[in-house]
């Protein structure tokens, strides 16, 4: 009974070796793959090994013993119940084999919330260091706003070194550059105000270049089909870096101080600089890790062509096409929105309803964390339509415009809101929908001028950067002259409402470039 208990699990080398022995041993087909008939001469089986190199027969002929030593033990001893231990060990090896392309987002998704969780963290500190120094609404809106005085002109400059030298080179370079300044950020509230407005613009410069890299490395690591959800996972993360900023930061603050938050995020963004260095490539056919098999499906779900060569489209050309200027108004809009609420909501909550700083950060931070969601929510939506065979135009048309007309009503909602509560109702279900627009104007460079598409993002973003100082110090002078925050939401409902009708005449999703 050993012996043949022993044969049932037998290898396919010891098969191979038995059948060619056929006067030793013989077998026939059964629902059990193989059943065998005891031979004459005695045989003894020892353990298996593991590997095939270590397997080794032994022979004694002529009533001698002979000894069979088989292979991959795990599998050969699992025949008999359908694979065994071996194939669950190699079908638990294949689940865990993660794509590199999603390795690759999973990185950028994470540099994407420490880019947002260092703006935000001056957006909270600005409260206490006003109070110290003395500064009115309309100078704080300055303070503000001078992170985006270096923002605005990394843009196109960031988006043209990124179409030139790839998105890993420059995003490392500007994760670096940005947590120097960070890190540099309270010494300079102490000095001066000149220094910390010159730090605060010095870390603007250097994360300009976070979008326009990140747009690049996801059509070049994703196919079409896939490129929203790509661009949702990124942009969740960087939501979810104001949730993180806003929820510890006033922790921090009270504990360690003004110089905490700062030291945290500073060296969290050098950190992920050395993971990054190492494991990415700014694109997936120089990359040493992706597979043949992931490589082709990434290629054959491009419509668009290969990178750029480095030579910067006629800025007239660009400017030259409606969909370029859909692009930048909608870039314009969404920043202006966008930056009123991420740098005034704090100081929003504090004044209008009263509530202190570390409530004012867990109403702030309710918004930002569905936006997290529902920006990949969007993602995936825009993805299963185009899979379903909706053009490229109209998915980019539906995203966009539910993107700006439901921020819109919203704003126009809270003018009528009477507790805090109900005001973080209304932001969150604004940001939410913003979010919306992440699977329309943000990809739709991608669509119109794939080879251009950092410079374009570029030249949009800077427009929207403009608008962004406007509408950022423009808060704070509405706040200081009227006293309300409700005359300006209006104005931003409005202008959301304009654009999405611009966007709905000249918007496409065909290739222009």
């Amino acid at each position: 009974m050993a012996a043949k208990s022993a044969l049932h699990s037998s290898s396919p080398n010891t098969s191979s070796f038995l059948n060619s022995k056929s006067d030793l041993v013989h077998f026939r087909r059964t629902q059990l793959r193989f059943e065998p008939r005891i031979p004459s001469k005695p045989i003894k089986w020892e353990s298996c090994s593991r590997t095939r190199e270590q397997s080794r027969e032994k022979v004694k002929q002529g009533g001698r013993l002979f000894t069979v030593r088989c292979t991959a033990e795990g599998i050969e001893r699992g025949m008999l119940i359908g694979g065994g231990r071996g194939r669950e060990e190699a079908a638990a090896s294949k689940m865990l084999d993660i794509p590199e392309r999603f390795k690759v987002v999973a990185l950028v998704a994470c540099v994407m919330c420490l880019c947002n969780a260092d703006r935000v963290v001056m957006s909270v500190t600005v409260v206490p260091l006003a109070t110290k120094f003395g500064w009115s609404s309309s100078f704080l809106g300055i303070v503000q706003s001078s992170f985006l005085w270096g923002y605005i002109f990394s843009s196109v400059v960031g988006g043209a070194l990124v179409d030139r030298y790839g998105g890993k080179r420059v995003m490392a370079w500007g994760v670096a550059l940005w947590s120097l300044a960070t890190l540099l950020t309270p010494w300079a509230a102490n000095h001066s105000t000149v220094a910390l407005l010159a730090v605060r613009a010095f870390f603007g410069l250097a994360e300009g270049v976070a979008l326009p890299s990140m747009s690049t490395l996801s059509s070049r690591w994703f196919p079409s089909h896939e490129r929203a959800s790509a661009v949702g996972i990124s942009m969740a993360g960087f939501h979810l870096g104001n949730v993180i900023g806003l929820l510890l930061t006033p922790i921090m603050l009270s504990t360690v101080g003004i110089s905490g938050p700062f030291i945290l995020f500073s060296s969290l963004g050098l950190l992920w600089l050395t993971r990054w260095a190492n494991g990415v490539t700014s694109d997936p056919r120089d990359s040493p890790f992706v597979s043949k098999s992931e490589l082709r499906l990434i290629q054959a779900g491009k419509t668009d062509s290969p990178a750029s060569d480095g030579q910067f489209p006629p800025l007239r050309l660009l400017l030259s096409k409606a969909p370029s200027w859909a692009i930048i108004f909608a870039n314009i809009t969404n920043n202006w929105g966008y930056f009123v609420l991420l740098s005034w909501m704090p100081v929003y909550f504090n004044t209008v309803f009263n509530v202190n700083l570390k409530q004012a950060a867990w109403f702030s931070a309710v918004p930002w964390g569905t936006m997290a969601v529902s920006g990949y929510v969007a993602g995936a939506l825009s993805d299963s339509l185009i899979r379903a065979g909706y053009s490229l135009t109209i998915v980019r048309k539906i995203m966009q415009s539910i993107g700006f007309i439901g921020p819109g009503v919203s704003l126009l909602c809270l003018n009528y809101a009477k507790t805090p509560v109900t005001a973080a109702a209304l932001m969150t279900i604004a940001l939410s929908l913003s979010s919306f627009s992440q699977a329309g104007f943000l990809l739709n460079m991608q669509d119109i001028a794939p080879q251009y598409a950092g410079f374009l993002h570029g030249i949009a973003n800077s427009a929207g950067t403009l608008a962004a100082i406007i509408s950022t110090i423009g808060t704070g002078y509405f706040v200081q002259w009227l006293g309300s925050f409700q005359a300006f939401l209006t104005v931003t409902a409005g202008l959301y409402f304009v654009t999405a009708i611009f966007w709905n005449l000249y918007a496409t999703g065909e290739r222009v470039f």
